[in-house]
């Protein structure tokens, strides 16, 4: 059975000199957005590419966990930083994914290697086939 997921966008005026808002169709967040924090970057607006860097990262969990419950090794805790970069005039160019993660009964080789696993099936990153998606750290913590 398939799931979709919705969003929904308004904007108001030209690119430069205008905004908008993105909400997400389950009512958990709406979001403000502007040419301004895409291109130069921003604390307090989101971005496209902020929506993009909390897909994957979500994903990417997930599929991490599910690879380390598969193993016997659940683990007790993952946290996954992802940055999704911006340029102007290029578009959207590499999502660069870090990981930290609690797993008993799990050495350092082993998380890696899960971890370089989940990155490649993850569905966001298959996604984002188009741009670089780099691993760019994998670590166990006690």
């Amino acid at each position: 059975m398939a799931v979709t997921s919705e969003a929904q966008a308004t904007w108001n005026g030209g690119l430069s000199d205008g905004s908008g808002r993105v909400a997400l169709a389950s009512g958990t967040g709406e979001f403000a957005v502007n040419w301004k924090a895409r291109s130069e970057g921003s604390e307090s607006t989101t971005t496209p590419e902020e929506l993009l860097a909390a897909a994957h990262s979500a994903c990417f969990s997930m599929a991490l966990s599910h690879a380390l419950e598969g193993n016997g090794t659940p683990p007790a805790e993952l946290f996954v930083d992802a940055r999704v970069s911006f340029v102007p005039g290029t578009g959207v160019t590499e999502s660069e994914l870090h990981v930290r993660g609690k797993v008993p009964g799990l050495d350092q080789d082993a998380f890696a290697r899960f971890a370089h696993e989940a990155k490649e099936g993850c569905p966001v990153s298959q996604a984002l086939a188009g741009i670089t998606i780099t691993l760019a750290g994998a670590t166990l913590v006690e």
